[in-house]
């Protein structure tokens, strides 16, 4: 079911672009864009840019590769045939869920070129905060865990993707506005605290938890 599930992102051009808007954005963002996420224009050699900009981003990410799971399934019709399968329902809702996660980190590992452009680019070459790095782009997959999990529940609200992508979108503003923007922020400064790490999941694994039974729900009605 997951490989079903992720080779089905990849044999549309959902996928390619979804990632390839994401990473585009980022780039314009941190070389071309002039800003305070300029990366030329601030002199320094360093990315903070990249991960101010990419929660944001990725709100829209994730949001555009979530609303497919259910409502596209629940408005075809093609829900009933999958149940008629001997696969679970917890099976159905964690694969959906990973392989829309997998996607997410694979449209985040191309942002670690920046890295390596800078690392040349700094005088002398190499003095950029390599730990601060590391730990930014593991809150931002510990972000996009969150945010998958918000997707995959949304688009079990509804059978329309568009207001699956409208509904996901303004959760996950709203949530990583009230609370996942601090424990992000905790994490980007290059202290991984296990705290964060474990809400973050947290939410991701409530989000399926309530994505299962409301599944559950709308097939007994």
């Amino acid at each position: 079911m997951f490989r079903k599930e992720l080779s089905y992102y990849f044999s549309t051009p959902i996928a390619y672009i979804v990632i390839g808007l994401f990473l585009l954005a980022v780039s314009l963002f941190l070389w071309v864009i002039p800003g305070q996420w300029n990366v030329i224009e601030s002199g320094y050699a360093q990315v903070d840019g990249l991960f101010q900009i990419s929660p944001w981003l990725l709100m829209l990410v994730c949001s555009a590769l979530t609303m497919r799971l259910f409502a596209e399934e629940r408005q075809n019709g093609t829900w009933i045939l999958l149940r008629a399968q001997p696969i679970s329902l917890w099976k159905i809702v964690l694969s959906k869920y990973l392989a829309a996660f997998i996607l997410t980190v694979l449209a985040l590992l191309p942002c670690i070129v920046h890295y390596f452009i800078l690392y040349y680019m700094a005088e002398p070459i190499g003095n950029v905060d390599g730990g601060q790095f590391v730990g930014s782009m593991m809150g931002l997959v510990l972000l996009s865990a969150s945010f998958t999990g918000i997707g995959l529940l949304c688009s079990t609200l509804t059978r329309s993707q568009l207001v699956a992508f409208i509904l996901s979108a303004v959760g996950c503003f709203i949530l990583y506005w009230v609370t996942l923007q601090d424990h992000y922020s905790s994490i980007s400064r290059g202290v991984v605290d296990l705290r964060d790490v474990v809400f973050f999941l947290s939410v991701a694994v409530a989000a399926i938890v309530v994505s299962i039974v409301v599944m559950d729900k709308a097939e007994k009605k």
